[in-house]
C-alpha cells in the first residue's frame, strides 16, 4: 500500500502515474472475489446456469444452523460452510448474490416449497425423500449423534432405557424408531424445540446428525455434551426443485468444489470452529 507522503510527491510530479497507482491501491480485493464474507474460488461464470431470479442464487435453509449458516435470520447471514458453498456455486454460475430463504424443515424435505434454485440444510439423502425431491451429488458425510446433559452416562445398553427426543421428518427420527427402539421417544417439529426439551428435562437425550449435535454442544457453555454417535453411512445432498433444468450443471459445480479442495477448506474454517470437537473422537455406540 502506498503511503500518503509518497502519494503527495507523485501527485505533484506525475499526476497521471499517481492517479493510476492510487486507483490500484484503493481496491486490494476485487468485489467479484467476495460474496458476503466468503472468498470465492475458481472463475466467475465458468459453469453458467439460469437461476429462478436474475443475478442471484436463491437458496432455502431451515434455521438456525450454526457453522453451516452463521446467523439466526436470512438477512444476517454472511458466512458459514453451506452459505459459502452457495456463494461459490453462485460465483462459478456467473452470479454475484446469494438470497437466503428460511423454510420449515418438514416442508423442505417433503418437496412442498417452490421458487428456489437449491436447498442446503444438512439434508441426508434417502430413498424415501427421493420420491418427492431431486438430490445433488453427496457433498458431506454424517452419522447420528447423541446429545445429553453434562454428567449423564450413555452406553449402548443404557440409551435404550432413555427418553429420546428426535426431530420430525429427520433421518434421526427414522433411526430411533426403526433401529434403536428405545423405551420412549418424543417427536419435535424442529431442532430448537428438541434442544429446549432436553434442557428442560423432558427427554434424557436428543438425537440428530452428529454435526448438529456438536454445534449445539459447543454453544451450551458446557451444559450439554455429545455422548456418542451411531454409524449410519449417511451423506448430505442439496435438494433441487423436482426436474430442475439446472441440476446437472450445479452438480458439476459441486463436484468441482469437492475436487479442488474448496469444500474441505470451508469445513476446516467453519465447522471445526462451530463444533469445538473432532467428530471422529465422539465414541461410536452399537444399536
Amino acid at each position: 500500500m502506498i503511503t500518503l507522503h509518497l502519494e503527495a510527491i507523485l501527485v505533484r510530479s506525475r499526476p497521471a502515474i499517481a492517479a493510476a497507482i492510487l486507483s490500484l491501491s484503493m481496491s486490494p480485493v476485487d468485489a467479484a472475489d467476495m460474496i458476503g464474507n466468503c472468498e470465492v474460488t475458481g472463475t466467475r461464470g465458468s459453469i453458467p446456469f439460469t437461476p429462478v431470479e436474475a443475478g442471484e442464487l436463491t437458496v432455502e435453509v431451515s434455521l438456525p444452523a450454526p457453522g453451516w449458516w452463521n446467523g439466526d435470520a436470512p438477512e444476517l447471514i454472511k458466512d458459514g460452510y453451506e452459505y459459502c458453498m452457495a456463494a461459490n456455486i453462485a460465483h462459478r454460475g456467473g452470479l454475484d448474490k446469494v438470497k437466503v430463504v428460511n423454510v420449515a424443515w418438514d416442508a423442505l424435505v417433503a418437496g412442498q416449497t417452490k421458487d428456489f434454485d437449491l436447498s442446503l440444510s444438512g439434508i441426508s439423502i434417502t430413498d424415501e425423500r427421493k420420491k418427492v425431491v431431486d438430490f445433488s451429488i453427496p457433498y458431506f458425510n454424517s452419522d447420528i449423534g447423541v446429545l445429553v446433559k453434562k454428567g449423564v452416562s450413555v452406553d449402548s445398553d443404557s440409551i435404550k432405557k432413555m427418553r429420546i427426543g428426535v426431530q420430525q421428518a429427520s433421518t434421526g427420527a427414522d433411526f430411533v424408531a426403526n433401529t434403536l427402539k428405545p423405551a420412549e421417544s418424543k417427536v419435535y417439529p424442529d431442532g430448537p424445540s428438541m434442544w429446549a426439551a432436553l434442557a428442560a428435562g423432558q427427554v434424557d437425550a436428543a438425537m440428530t446428525d452428529t454435526a448438529n449435535v456438536l454445534a449445539v454442544a459447543s454453544q451450551s457453555n458446557g451444559t450439554l455434551v455429545a455422548a456418542g454417535q451411531y454409524s449410519t453411512g449417511e451423506t448430505y445432498g442439496a435438494i433441487y426443485p423436482k426436474n430442475s433444468p439446472n441440476a446437472a450443471t450445479i452438480d458439476k459445480i459441486i463436484d468441482a468444489l469437492i475436487k479442488d479442495g474448496t469444500l474441505q477448506q470451508l469445513s476446516a474454517k467453519y465447522l471445526a470452529a462451530a463444533w469445538g470437537a473432532d467428530p471422529a473422537k465422539v465414541p461410536y455406540l452399537k444399536p
